[in-house]
């Protein structure tokens, strides 16, 4: 039995992005086989992004608290967001009440569900960030 995890869309179903298993592996949804983007070390929280090589340092979870943060060379690590005991996630925003970004379904522990947030949700609402003020740019042109 894995653990899905899902996207949340106002007014349209969640959007299923992956699973992550027991072990810790973090694979996202494709048409075929999903591919393994990563993984957590249940033990210290930290997550490895899965690239050409070595496995990369993406950042870690608290274990305590279930905060995400972004590892950042040469420089502090940056706080994402959380994870609720509930499996919800929640993004960070200044002066205003976190976003519900999703959920994991069933959370076996914060560890699995902050790689499930750092390595599957994250790069999902980054990469909708820079979609839509790359179609605003065009439209002021």
């Amino acid at each position: 039995m894995n653990n899905n995890v899902y996207l949340n869309r106002a007014l349209a179903p969640d959007e299923l992005l992956g699973h992550v298993a027991y072990d810790g592996k973090v694979y996202a949804s494709r048409f075929g086989p999903d591919k393994h983007v990563g993984g957590v070390e249940l033990d210290t929280g930290k997550i490895h992004e899965s690239v050409l090589g070595p496995d990369k340092y993406a950042g870690y979870v608290d274990l305590s608290n279930g905060k995400v943060y972004r590892h950042k060379p040469a420089a502090p690590d940056e706080y994402l967001g959380q994870v609720d005991n509930n499996g919800n996630f929640y993004g960070h925003r200044f002066f205003a009440r976190d976003k519900y970004l999703g959920n994991i379904t069933p959370m076996p522990g914060y560890a699995h569900g902050g790689a499930a947030y750092l390595l599957l949700v994250v790069p999902v609402i980054e990469e909708e960030k820079e979609n839509k003020g790359s179609g605003e740019k065009k439209e002021s042109e």
